[in-house]
């Protein structure tokens, strides 16, 4: 007998609950997320037009003292460039993009000469995209450049930066929103939280306890290799008479109805390869907050995979928790 997965009757009800809880938070985080990060943005836009003289001058030196300005070229083409596909066009190392955009440093391991090779491919692919709507003083010779024109390219930049930075910003804190509201919960019901100290594996947990971000080792088809499944929250459920296997649980949020059902076979695989290695005494569940229609619940639900509405917690009791 399920929780909720076999309870089709109140899916809508509680899709329409779930949505009001994800967009009365969206509206009061997301503009301040969006606030913060815009300030930040728009600083490093208005560097990088003084580092290269406007996007006058970007030439592989530029590129080598300031790394951290590549971001802001990849949204000044156009079309905007993602990190990957800049990687494509230039047939530059996936390896120097990712140190520049995340680390902001060049590869410490990557020659000198390979660097220069693959920075100067960058700057051709930004001088023959740049997008002359916005950095209109470009297609221009000898012709002073206007502050109103910089100033626009910059606003310009810096919400397409923003675009691009706030949902990871937006998905991170509502991941961590929900944890911390697992752990009131749990809490609050006697259970205790382990730290990675307790030196514990989701076998050897103590009943009565649970553990954030653990990896699970479950078997792949072939059965001679391994993989380490994350799983969000393991709970070991207290028990007087023996030790129960740990039950699993996934956070999931989302702001749209379209971006679960594009991943709802992640989950599917994951308790695939956990019943392959455990057998049916896995519980895989989700803890769900946000847009999550009837097709993906009845996807879910055919695999087995219950769930718990965060704006109806106490759900937690019915898996014996």
């Amino acid at each position: 007998m399920g929780v909720n997965r076999d309870k089709p009757d109140s899916w809508k009800d509680d899709i329409a609950k779930s949505v009001d809880m994800y967009n009365d938070w969206f509206m009061k985080f997301a503009p301040k997320a969006f606030r913060e990060t815009r300030i930040s943005t728009t600083t490093n836009v208005e560097k990088a037009l003084n580092l290269t003289s406007n996007f006058m001058n970007i030439e592989p030196e530029i590129l080598r003292k300031h790394p951290e300005i590549l971001p802001t070229l990849r949204m000044a083409t156009c079309p905007p460039l993602a990190a990957d596909r800049l990687c494509g066009l230039a047939g530059v190392s996936a390896n120097l993009v990712k140190q520049m955009e995340i680390n902001k440093k060049l590869p410490p391991r990557m020659s000198v000469a390979a660097v220069n090779t693959d920075l100067t491919k960058i700057a051709e692919v930004f001088k023959r995209m740049a997008d002359m709507d916005i950095l209109v003083w470009l297609s221009r010779k000898n012709q002073p450049v206007k502050k109103t024109e910089v100033h626009r390219a910059a606003t310009i930049i810096a919400d397409r930066l923003c675009g691009a930075i706030t949902n990871p910003i937006i998905r991170n804190a509502q991941e961590k929103r929900q944890l911390e509201a697992i752990k009131t919960w749990l809490e609050a019901h006697g259970y205790k939280l382990l730290s990675t100290g307790d030196r514990v594996t989701f076998d050897t947990m103590p009943g009565g306890t649970f553990f954030f971000h653990m990896n699970v080792p479950a078997k792949l088809e072939s059965g001679t290799h391994s993989v380490n499944i994350p799983i969000d929250v393991v709970i070991s459920p207290r028990s007087e008479k023996q030790k129960i296997f740990p039950i699993f649980f996934e956070a999931k949020s989302a702001g749209d109805f379209t971006n679960p059902n594009k991943r709802r076979k992640e989950e599917a695989m994951k308790v695939t390869q956990l019943r392959n290695t455990y057998g049916s005494k896995v519980r895989f569940n989700l803890f769900l907050c946000g847009y999550f229609d009837c097709g993906y619940l009845g996807y879910e639900a055919a695999e087995g995979i219950d769930w718990v509405w965060e704006h109806r917690m106490d759900d937690f009791r019915k898996f014996g928790i």
